[in-house]
């Protein structure tokens, strides 16, 4: 468990945990997690959380097919996985194509088609990508040519009725073309999962923990995908075989900042746990249409938990445009940490799906995308905007300085990066060509980010001591080669294998520093060209009109959805992250706006803020004066989808429990 504990803590560069205090310490548990955006990942940052707050231990589902592969199985044996064998994987090409009938939306009619040699009741049909891989489970198999579903065909997308107008017009197209047409199709067979079903039973029983993520597969989309029925057969077979095995379920958000590159943040959140409704057990016991009633309702409690910690956009342009909206709000008088990000991206997004076709919204829509083009066009960031102000010897000073700061963080990191290239090289081939395979055989994924992340993972963990042993080999030859006394032959290679994995580290703070300040430069050489000031205040203005513009919007909707929701105080809830220390600022440590201290040492803030600050006081933080509000922050950082995350590694919430009336 420290392995992977450290493992984490080199590729994000900063998790943060919110709603801990809500897994239960004992007693069966099913841990539901979801968005699954990354395929190896999200298993291993819930378990290490779990057992870091808890001890217990968390034994997640997971594909057969994937435990056949050589990283990913190995992988998945070491966290004890339990195998599934999932239908769609063992998919096999139908004979023909199909089409269906005009007067019956359940009766698939077929040319050519072998239905009675390649179809069995309980099986599934799956059609093409021009209904969105469409399936239905087969209940009869009445010719070669003729077979009956048992309803409608659902996308695979979002689990919605298939165009009966597509697949109907099919049939006209056969006709029509004289016996040429039709869709071409997938048979999928039919899975018994009562052994592993009997498995999970006895885990439970005995007080253990399961986690499934019930999407039933990774992908890179930016709402959830339709729920599987396995957690609810799960929960309600279990405590249905033994009564008194009172389950409890605990739903899990996953929010990642740029999932699929290393060096991005997550936050990991637990909602409330829920227990399994005495009444759903009841009708699941009945079995037949009760039964199937039961496991839909408790999916339905299931989806409704998972609503309340993730973050669910149904298209990526408005996942971009709440974002926008996000940086846009002003919370008085509070810098937000990862977890508020997160928890205010959620109730921008509830309250702009529920009023988006109001005339006020869509105006705003229009406007802040606006605002975001002219961001692009100027190659500015948003947090950098209140900032940038009338160029100046100060601001050219600023800009030769951070150019000096940008040389020193380059060579610190140089070497190390250099040793460790082959391992980027190799990271980013391999992963890139494994996530476009997963997207070729995948009916959800969009671009199959989903597995980047992972297969860099595996490739790191792999080939870095290969790498380093490797070097010590080279460093070996070259003592014999210069006839190095025999302590030195021993002692050389053994120094290099151990030290290059500390240098490693070092060097990629070092780097991470150094990307900091090549992301402040921007603005300021914006600011130093010729032309461009009168854009830049156009701009800031804009901003200003948008921000109070989004402020009034907010206050005059948010009390329809919340009768409780106060204009006037609008703070958000304190965020389950790392509190701000008292102790005294130093060299390693940052002195916030608020007067609290970054306790997170060198591993985020680097010791050259301290001159950034203290001599030539050019980074202030935001709400200080002078000099410090027309320059950026070295340390401000824009962080992939949630773009523009200020973090809580160089921005403290104010202390006490003030929350947001909208609660």
């Amino acid at each position: 468990m420290h392995f992977w504990k450290l493992a984490l803590n080199i590729f994000f560069r900063e998790i943060r945990l919110r709603g801990a205090f809500n897994i239960p310490s004992e007693g069966p548990v099913i841990f539901v997690g979801a968005p699954h955006a990354n395929q190896m990942l999200d298993p291993l940052l819930l378990s290490i959380h779990v057992h870091k707050e808890t001890g217990r231990h968390v034994q997640f589902l997971a594909a057969a097919k994937s435990l056949q592969r050589t990283f990913v199985g190995a992988f998945s044996r070491l966290m004890e996985s339990i195998p599934v064998v999932r239908a769609f994987d063992n998919a096999k090409p139908g004979t023909g194509t199909v089409y269906l009938s005009e007067t019956d939306p359940c009766l698939v009619l077929g040319h050519d088609t072998r239905f009675t040699q390649e179809f069995t009741p309980r099986m599934q049909i799956q059609l093409g990508k021009v209904v969105q891989y469409a399936a239905a489970e087969v209940v009869e198999v009445i010719s070669d040519t003729q077979l009956r579903i048992k309803q409608e065909f659902k996308t695979a997308n979002d689990g919605s009725h298939a165009s009966t107008e597509v697949l109907r017009g099919k049939e006209s197209e056969f006709r029509s073309t004289g016996g040429v047409g039709g869709l071409e199709f997938k048979t999928i067979p039919y899975i018994n999962q009562q052994e592993m079903y009997r498995y999970v039973y006895d885990r439970l029983k005995h007080g253990g923990s399961i986690g499934i993520f019930p999407e039933g597969g990774s992908h890179d989309r930016t709402d959830l995908l339709p729920l599987k029925a396995g957690v609810s057969l799960m929960a309600l077979g279990t405590i249905a075989h033994d009564p008194t095995c009172q389950v409890k379920i605990v739903p899990v958000g996953l929010s990642y900042f740029h999932p699929h590159k290393f060096r991005s943040r997550a936050v990991v959140e637990f909602g409330s746990a829920m227990d399994v409704p005495p009444e759903l057990v009841e009708m699941f016991k009945q079995g037949g249409s009760q039964k199937r009633e039961a496991v839909s309702k408790f999916l339905e409690l299931v989806y409704d938990a998972l609503k309340t910690v993730t973050v669910r956009a149904p298209d990526y342009d408005t996942l971009m445009l709440v974002q926008a909206v996000r940086r846009l709000y002003k919370t008085p008088a509070q810098h937000l940490t990862l977890g508020q990000v997160v928890e205010l991206n959620r109730r921008l997004l509830s309250g702009y799906t529920h009023f988006k076709d109001d005339p006020r919204v869509k105006k705003l829509r229009t406007d802040v995308l606006k605002y975001n083009r002219s961001l692009r066009d100027l190659g500015i960031r948003d947090h950098q905007v209140p900032r940038v102000q009338k160029s100046s010897w100060k601001i050219l000073g600023l800009f030769l300085y951070r150019i000096n700061l940008l040389i020193v963080w380059t060579l610190f990191a140089l070497p190390a990066t250099i040793l460790n290239g082959p391992i980027f090289i190799l990271a980013s081939i391999i992963s890139k060509r494994k996530a476009k395979a997963d997207l070729a055989a995948s009916t959800v994924k969009l671009t199959g980010r989903d597995v980047l992340a992972t297969w860099k993972g595996l490739i790191a963990l792999g080939v870095a001591p290969l790498l380093y042993l490797f070097y010590a080999f080279l460093v070996t030859l070259l003592a014999i080669r210069v006839d190095a006394s025999l302590p030195w032959r021993i002692s050389a290679p053994l120094s290099v294998f151990v030290v290059l994995p500390f240098m490693s580290f070092a060097a990629l703070k070092f780097g991470e520093a150094g990307m900091d300040v090549l992301k402040s430069l921007g603005p300021l050489i914006t600011t130093l060209i010729p032309g461009q000031q009168r854009s830049l205040e156009k701009l800031r203005a804009t901003r200003e009109l948008l921000s109070n513009e989004v402020m009034e919007v907010i206050q005059e909707l948010a009390p329809r959805l919340n009768n409780k929701f106060n204009p006037v105080s609008m703070h958000l809830m304190p965020s389950a992250s790392t509190p701000p220390s008292t102790g005294a600022p130093s060299l390693w440590r940052r002195r916030t706006n608020v007067g609290a201290v970054d306790a997170q040492g060198f591993g985020i803030v680097h010791p050259m803020t301290w001159v950034d600050e203290r001599l030539f006081g050019w980074s202030e933080t935001v709400g200080g004066s002078g000099i410090g509000d027309i320059c950026v922050d070295v340390d401000e950082d824009e962080s992939g989808d949630y773009d523009n995350v200020v973090s809580s590694r160089n921005r403290l919430a104010n202390k006490g429990s003030d929350s947001w009336n909208s609660e």
